[in-house]
């Protein structure tokens, strides 16, 4: 009796209705790789000294990383779970920190080495951190002054977003719309998205696969109601944002994508309006 009630005394897994796993792109990437895959296959202009937005940020790495390579203008993170923006805001703070640190972090690593000590600042850092950083060029801009975080539920929030961006970023969003609100939910989606941007602005989109949806119907009673209503299916995404929704056309930009786990070789679709 007292297993038993120790055992429902137990901690009940989380459930993530929305796809709100914490580092919900992390865990997908092979451990070998020092980067996001897809950060090799965005292309330059599509953010460089752009006005960008990332519906459904997570924890905000790949935002970071973007503000980072590419010297955007400005890019603002937005993602359902407050827990996650506090993620993303504390990743933020830790680029921060890191690029300030690199070179001191360097010095005392040769120093370490000479002396055998295991006690440095650089051994506080997050190695990750310091590899990723090490890869994207520096930037004079301070990171504060080019990317931020709020919690936002895009679909369903009547306080829309005034301002007008060049480039859009909705990565493994889709299914997780379409989900939880349905076929209406995901023409929502689509169509702030298309009012958001400016003209002759883009959407980088990245659409789970039908059959990812499968793995997740059963989340919640409202996932599991809405699959088995859900009429668009994702390979009809490009007709609808072609011909319904208003963009003019479409690149697939994802010919080279490598090194992602299974399950995270999804095409990229650039859409411009």
């Amino acid at each position: 009796m007292e297993q038993q009630h120790q055992h429902s005394k137990r901690k009940r897994k989380p459930v993530f209705v929305f796809g709100n796993y914490k580092n919900y792109y992390g865990y997908r990437i092979g451990q070998d790789l020092q980067e996001d895959p897809r950060l090799n296959v965005f292309k330059k202009e599509l953010f460089e000294d752009k006005e960008c937005l990332d519906i459904g940020c997570n924890s905000g790495i790949i935002t970071i990383l973007i503000a980072k390579k590419f010297r955007c203008r400005s890019i603002l993170g937005i993602d359902i779970d407050s827990d996650r923006i506090e993620d993303a805001n504390w990743h933020l703070k830790k680029f921060e920190r890191t690029g300030k640190t690199h070179a001191k972090a360097s010095k005392l690593e040769v120093s370490r080495s000479a002396n055998g000590s295991e006690q440095s600042a650089a051994a506080s850092l997050n190695e990750e951190m310091m590899e990723i950083s090490r890869d994207c060029p520096s930037t004079e801009t301070n990171l504060f002054h080019m990317v931020s975080f709020q919690q936002e539920n895009f679909v369903q929030s009547r306080c829309p977003l005034e301002k007008k961006y060049d480039t859009i970023l909705c990565l493994s969003v889709t299914k997780w719309v379409h989900l939880n609100w349905g076929d209406d939910g995901l023409i929502t989606l689509f169509s702030k998205i298309w009012r958001l941007l400016r003209p002759g602005g883009v959407l980088v989109l990245e659409p789970q696969p039908w059959k990812s949806y499968e793995n997740n119907r059963l989340v919640s009673e409202t996932t599991a109601t809405n699959y088995r209503s859900i009429l668009f299916h994702p390979a009809k995404f490009q007709e609808i944002l072609l011909d319904k929704i208003g963009f003019r056309k479409v690149e697939d930009i994802t010919s080279h994508l490598s090194g992602s786990k299974a399950g995270f070789n999804r095409p990229i679709l650039v859409f411009h309006k």
